[in-house]
């Protein structure tokens, strides 16, 4: 099993990026160099209004439907749309609906993590080619669901970690695999975000547009709270899996790539609420270890939530630990290498300009990651993807393993290979979840 995890993560390492290897590329799509892309958006609060100007600044790809439960979120970004584009746009509440549209040839993911796998697995049975935000699921099981239909359906498959076609990013892992640093023995991944009490807004009657059935699709539904619509279910375990989860998912994608490992053996977590008596469940600090002793390697993982120190001038960002010195990457574009015990500045890189932002622009941003699952959809060649459905798996794996030891208060031991705790039917329980009726994800894809 570890030659074939350590495999994987080597060929994802140099996927796509042109800074450590050019990428092989067969053209094997139905599409010509000058066929027009039409792509539906689910999920428009948040992350969605970034797929929206990502695909629209691509050549020949069209938005041509926004998806969402709110019906008011849609009319005002019909709106939105209409008066920056200047061309109309398809509305859809019911992303099943989307799936049925025989004129929709991608769909990119933006809806709450609960949705992230089943959309998947609806799109890639449908035929459409899919980006999905990250996490791309909710749980372990799910995630590797998702895995199989990608590759049952022949689907292309991108996982929004866009630091993935960051070439400083590409460049940074180039020098780990070269052992610029030396044996690369530990990385520790950082989400130091400032978070809010969102306070308790109790229970109220769904407002009037919002399908809330739909909007809970495969999860447990709930009372409605405004503690849960539009975004603060990510502070929720039936709906979002808490920092570490959210923004993390870039920082433990790196961690394993970095580290060139896969899912770890021993994983503790300890971390709680200290800061407010909120209406939040998952912890607001959070502080996990990821063992990989049959490697001789480590993961330190920590989330605070307020005021706080740097690390390196880090907040958000991963640190690497070798033999002979650190490196250290600054969100989603930039490093920067120390060396020896002087801690000597080494060798460094950015992607230079309006792209050092990393978040939305440039070839690390999320146009250029967006870009790249463009132009692999039309190659139908994933083998060109900078972030494939496998890292969905693995990197959002990481996250649950963590917080599945932090809600059972014990170390656990994993097996990878089996995808399953250690004679722990306990813990096993958190590996999957109850699915609602109708919005079950299947065994069988």
């Amino acid at each position: 099993m570890k030659a074939s995890r350590r495999s994987f993560i080597k060929k994802t390492a140099v996927a796509g990026s042109g800074i450590i290897a050019a990428p092989t590329i067969i053209s094997a799509s139905v599409f010509g160099a000058n066929d027009r892309i039409n792509a539906a958006v689910l999920g428009i609060h948040g992350r969605g209004k970034n797929h929206i100007s990502s695909l629209m600044e691509l050549e020949n790809v069209r938005v041509a439907t926004l998806c969402d439960p709110d019906m008011n979120l849609l009319k005002e970004g019909q709106t939105a749309f209409n008066e920056k584009y200047g061309t109309k746009v398809k509305l859809e509440q019911d992303l099943r609906r989307v799936f049925e549209d025989k004129d929709i040839d991608v769909v990119s993911i933006a809806s709450p993590n609960h949705w992230h796998a089943l959309s998947v697995i609806w799109a890639c049975q449908a035929g459409k080619d899919v980006y999905v935000e990250k996490p791309g699921s909710h749980n372990i099981w799910e995630g590797r669901k998702m895995v199989e239909a990608a590759e049952k359906y022949d689907r292309i498959v991108q996982h929004g970690v866009q630091l993935r076609s960051s070439p400083a990013v590409n460049e940074a892992i180039g020098l780990l695999r070269d052992g610029y640093i030396g044996r690369v023995y530990m990385a520790r991944g950082l989400v130091f975000r400032w978070r809010e009490s969102i306070g308790d807004a109790g229970t109220s009657p769904v407002p009037e547009g919002i399908d809330y059935d739909l909007w809970t699709g495969p999860a447990e539904k709930r009372p409605f709270s405004r503690n849960l619509v539009h975004y603060n279910w990510h502070w929720h375990w039936p709906y979002g899996n808490g920092d570490v989860g959210n923004q993390g998912i870039h920082e433990t994608d790196l961690c394993m790539w970095g580290l060139d490992v896969g899912l770890p053996t021993k994983i503790t977590s300890m971390g709680g609420k200290y800061l407010w008596d909120d209406a939040k469940e998952t912890p607001e600090v959070l502080t996990s270890t990821y063992n990989y002793p049959e490697e001789n390697k480590i993961i330190q993982f920590e989330v605070r939530p307020w005021c706080t120190n740097t690390e390196q001038d880090v907040t958000v960002g991963n640190i690497f630990y070798g033999e002979k010195g650190i490196l250290v990457v600054d969100g989603y574009d930039k490093y920067k290498t120390y060396m020896g015990q002087d801690r000597t500045p080494g060798q460094s890189g950015d992607d230079g300009g309006e792209a050092a932002s990393g978040m939305d622009r440039g070839a690390g941003g999320t146009t250029g990651h967006f870009a790249n699952f463009i132009e692999a959809v039309r190659k139908h060649d994933k083998s060109i993807l900078n972030g494939p459905v496998e890292t969905a798996h693995l990197s959002s794996g990481l996250a649950h393993l963590g917080n599945i030891a932090y809600r059972t208060g014990r170390v656990l031991e994993f097996d990878p290979k089996a995808e399953k705790f250690v004679n722990d039917p306990e813990a096993d329980t958190y590996l999957t979840r109850d699915y609602r009726e109708g919005f079950e994800v299947p065994a069988n894809v």
